[in-house]
């Protein structure tokens, strides 16, 4: 009978100790309502400053769809006689098919061909690196070191120096993670999405036109990199045997020349010996020719076809940031910190009237 009479007394009080905590909160602010309004206004005065000083940015957007290649008749052909040379046809579309291409459109390695590449811009030419920097300082939004540093147009990856190089990868990162995005806006399709932004509308065409073609030639290269290998070796082996092909053919010629009228058996063995190589020869010619060909097919075959649907045309999406919103939620923000402040204060050290108050709730 006490432990339930203890319980109703407790709910009550709990609910009486929340409405007097919240009653405080809101002393405290009404108390110092001047205060939230001083520090809203200055805060949203910064917002509108920052909001009116903030450059406006370009976006682009390209969309395309991809067929990964492979597959099809002669393969297996292919496979056996890679085989048999101890060579391996494998494609590899298992590691670089399908959603991998975006995983390499936002690699190091292509971003960087692309910001080392040459173009025009303000009738000058600039390295798309060098253009960039001269965008940041332009807008006072780089640091001084890196505004230092120059990318002349045509320099090479391997000409960087330390410093460079640094700049370099610092706005790969800046790329990678904040002004390149990739994606597939359908799951169920192979077609892809490329976004990238930048303060300038041409500066954003040009990479992104770049990025995508830098990208569609490294991903063809390492599709089809095993393929062009066989058939690279299978070209070789071909030339080297009709060579010998046509060598016996001469030497057999001139044997025959040599013992027109031979008296014995034994004559006719150097034109014999050849006419076997002949034959030894025009089959394994005639079957790597026909492995060639296969080989041919084959690579055609593990071509990737990247086909641009809507490219990055002009004009680009204008990103500007509103300054009516961007005032309110700088003072927004600015009253919830204050808020904060001044409650873990009352908390630390409460006012007299709260010590009151929490004494008063502890004796009813």
């Amino acid at each position: 009978m006490n432990t339930t009479t203890s319980t109703y007394e407790a709910a009550p009080r709990d609910q009486q100790s929340f409405v007097t905590m919240i009653s405080n909160l809101v002393r405290l602010v009404l108390r110092r309502w001047w205060l939230f309004l001083i520090v809203g206004v200055l805060a949203g005065l910064a917002g509108i400053y920052y909001a009116t000083s903030k450059a406006a940015s370009y976006a682009s957007k390209l969309t395309f769809a991809l067929d990964d290649g492979g597959g099809g008749s002669g393969v297996g052909g292919l496979a056996s006689l890679a085989s048999q040379m101890g060579l391996s046809v494998s494609s590899g579309k298992e590691i670089f098919s399908g959603d991998n291409i975006l995983a390499i459109m936002k690699s190091r390695r292509m971003i960087e061909r692309v910001l080392l590449s040459t173009d025009t811009f303000e009738n000058k030419q600039y390295s798309l690196m060098g253009y960039y920097l001269h965008l940041m300082e332009a807008g006072a939004k780089n640091n001084k070191k890196s505004v230092r540093v120059s990318f002349p147009p045509g320099l090479q990856k391997e000409q960087l120096s330390y410093l460079q190089d640094s700049v370099l990868k610092n706005v790969f990162r800046d790329f990678s993670t904040q002004f390149i995005s990739a994606g597939k806006p359908d799951k169920k399709l192979n077609i892809y999405e490329v976004n990238v932004v930048s303060p300038n509308e041409k500066f954003t065409k040009v990479f992104t036109d770049r990025l995508v073609d830098e990208t569609n030639k490294f991903y063809t290269e390492i599709r089809t990199k095993k393929a062009k290998e066989t058939l690279e070796i299978l070209e070789d082996r071909v030339a080297s045997m009709k060579g010998n092909l046509n060598s016996s053919l001469s030497q057999r010629a001139t044997a025959q020349d040599a013992n027109v009228n031979p008296v014995f058996a034994q004559a006719q063995v150097p034109v014999l010996k050849q006419q076997a190589n002949i034959q030894a020869y025009g089959g394994a010619y005639n079957e790597m020719f026909k492995n060639l060909e296969l080989a041919r097919f084959q690579y055609l075959n593990e071509i990737p076809l990247m086909q641009i649907i809507d490219p990055a045309d002009y004009p680009m999406e204008r990103r500007k940031m509103g300054r009516l919103f961007t005032g309110l939620g700088f003072a927004i923000v600015a009253c919830v910190i204050l808020f904060i402040v001044l409650w873990a204060k009352s908390l630390v050290s409460p006012n007299p009237q709260f010590k009151k108050n929490n004494h008063a709730d502890n004796e009813s």
